[in-house]
């Protein structure tokens, strides 16, 4: 019998904010050279990278984050350095945010369940990202496939939060669960 939905908690190599002007031919050229990605521009997408996803925050700042530990998310005063020198600015927040990924079938009733946002198909599309929330908690979501699969990224210090209320609305369908495989700090 196939699972309905899946839920786990994913490793998160490394993440990154990106803040300055889109319109400067500097700065995003200085994004494009270190990080080997464009910066997407218009509103709640994303851009990505067989190493990297680009995610809009709003008219002046990204989120990069890694998809794994051989990233290109490495040297990072030098790179914030340049970026300073472009006009745009760097901060590493690899250890603010934890990571969850819902999958399969009922994977966008799961998420309606706690989030307002319209997550129908013809409203939020594979490849956009929107900051919601999940209950009342701040989030990012971001839709990876049509599958449907979702990427939610909480702040840490709600992050049993946010997996609670994941596991309890999907206990109602089959669903298998991983939450504790990809722990990298305890719990805080």
């Amino acid at each position: 019998m196939s699972d309905l939905i899946t839920l786990t908690e994913m490793p998160l190599a490394a993440a990154w904010n990106v803040q300055g002007d889109a319109s400067r031919a500097d700065f995003t050229d200085q994004v494009a050279r270190q990080f080997s990605i464009a910066l997407p521009i218009v509103p709640n997408t994303t851009a990505r990278s067989d190493a990297l996803t680009a995610f809009w925050l709003g008219p002046r700042s990204w989120l990069l984050m890694a998809h794994n530990p051989d990233s290109p998310l490495t040297d990072y005063i030098d790179k914030r350095d340049e970026l300073n020198r472009a006009g745009g600015a760097l901060f590493d927040v690899s250890a603010s945010r934890v990571v969850y990924r819902i999958a399969g079938e009922h994977a966008t009733s799961v998420l309606a369940s706690g989030c307002p946002l319209d997550l129908h198909p013809r409203s939020f599309r594979a490849g956009d990202c929107a900051q919601s929330v999940f209950g009342r908690v701040n989030a990012l979501l971001y839709k990876s496939d049509d599958a449907p699969t979702f990427i939610i990224m909480v702040a840490r210090s709600f992050g049993q939060d946010v997996s609670q209320a994941l596991r309890q609305t999907a206990a109602q369908y089959e669903h298998r669960a991983d939450w504790t495989a990809h722990r990298r700090h305890a719990d805080c």
